[in-house]
């Protein structure tokens, strides 16, 4: 009976034990940069349960990885090679093989200036083209080897300030509920909406195809609430951030709200935008006012409501990310060559600085 009751104890110790060292368990993430300083490429990092972060650790050297993204499997790794090269961009796929990437392909974007990639379920791959205006298509196949480029979609307009003289398609998404991306493009002012024709791979634009921003508004990132209903666009140019709702199978913008103080004069122009998990908080990044701005999300209505404003304690917030728990939010600031990490409050959002690494021109981090 003794022996029983001391294998028993010692079993619990050994399960506690187990318990602790599983919720201990760093969470990996990868850091895009661009390479015109000391960066050689794309790197990887740790965050571990308590916030902290680890050194950097160089695992692909390629040029300009400015953004990134992960098939559905976690077995590929995306990347935009940032160039305008004879008018051309690139976006390379990777194996992730634990500490090190390699290099599965490389094709054209579809465009100068790639800055964003991304990846549905059908493993079809978005490409938004700054330099080039344009959105491109392309497609990986189960290995993550890239097809050649299907499709580009062409942008054309103009919007009312210096930056928006042509075209400068800043993102493309999927939408998470329906078969239908959505592009974003700071040079033309709108929300372009299209479908995939898989018979033909190609993009095709839908009736209505665009919603027009506020004049000057610059429209850049945005992101989905939890319920699919309503979208948050971030506007880099005039510094706000847009609720979009569907209305009749379509959109209309319902209310915008400023992303800076009121009594802040400086330049300032908005970088990144995401919702936590449950939908009740909102998140950008300001590169000027450096910080990362905390809004209350209306479970009714959609509306955002100002929390505050967190230092980013470092300069030009570009990218930021939740962790896939949502208990902490990384940012990278790309001038001041560091991460920080700031603990996350579920119920109030506001964030807490837990620590801060050095990173050469850190503008992306991807979990």
């Amino acid at each position: 009976m003794k022996n029983i009751l001391i294998l028993s104890i010692l079993a619990f110790l050994i399960s506690c034990k187990s318990s602790e060292m599983k919720e201990q368990k760093a969470t990996e993430f990868y850091i895009g940069t661009y390479t015109d300083g000391e960066s050689k490429g794309i790197y990887k990092s740790q965050i571990d349960s308590k916030g902290f972060l680890s050194k950097i650790k160089l695992v692909a050297e390629t040029k300009n990885p400015t953004f990134l993204v992960k098939s559905k499997d976690n077995k590929t790794l995306f990347a935009v090679a940032e160039t305008a090269e004879k008018g051309k961009g690139f976006v390379k796929s990777y194996k992730i093989e634990n500490d090190n990437l390699k290099q599965i392909s490389i094709s054209e974007s579809g465009g100068a200036g790639p800055c964003f990639v991304a990846i549905n379920d059908d493993n079809y791959v978005l490409t938004a083209n700054y330099g080039g205006g344009s959105v491109g298509l392309l497609q990986a196949n189960e290995s993550g080897k890239l097809s050649e480029l299907l499709n580009v979609q062409q942008h054309k307009g103009k919007g009312t300030t210096n930056r928006q003289r042509k075209p400068h398609a800043h993102s493309a998404w999927f939408h998470p509920k329906k078969k239908e991306v959505i592009a974003v493009d700071l040079g033309t002012n709108e929300l372009w909406f299209s479908t995939i024709d898989k018979k033909e791979n190609k993009l095709v634009l839908a009736n209505p195809n665009t919603l027009k921003m506020a004049d000057g508004a610059g429209p850049r990132h945005l992101t989905f609430h939890p319920n699919h209903k309503w979208i948050y666009v971030l506007n880099e140019l005039n510094n706000t951030v847009t609720l979009v709702k569907e209305k009749d199978n379509f959109y209309e913008i319902d209310a915008s709200i400023s992303m800076i103080p009121e009594n802040f004069t400086e330049f300032s122009k908005a970088a990144d935008i995401h919702i936590s998990k449950d939908g009740k908080f909102v998140y950008a990044s300001n590169r000027g006012h450096n910080s990362i701005v905390i809004y209350k999300v209306h479970p009714e209505n959609g509306k955002l409501s100002l929390v505050g404003f967190e230092s980013v304690k470092g300069e030009s917030p570009r990218n930021f990310s939740l962790t896939p728990d949502n208990k902490f939010l990384l940012v990278a600031n790309q001038d001041t060559h560091n991460i920080i990490s700031f603990q996350r409050n579920e119920t109030t959002g506001k964030l807490t600085f837990v620590s801060e690494i050095s990173a050469p021109k850190p503008v992306c981090i991807l979990f």
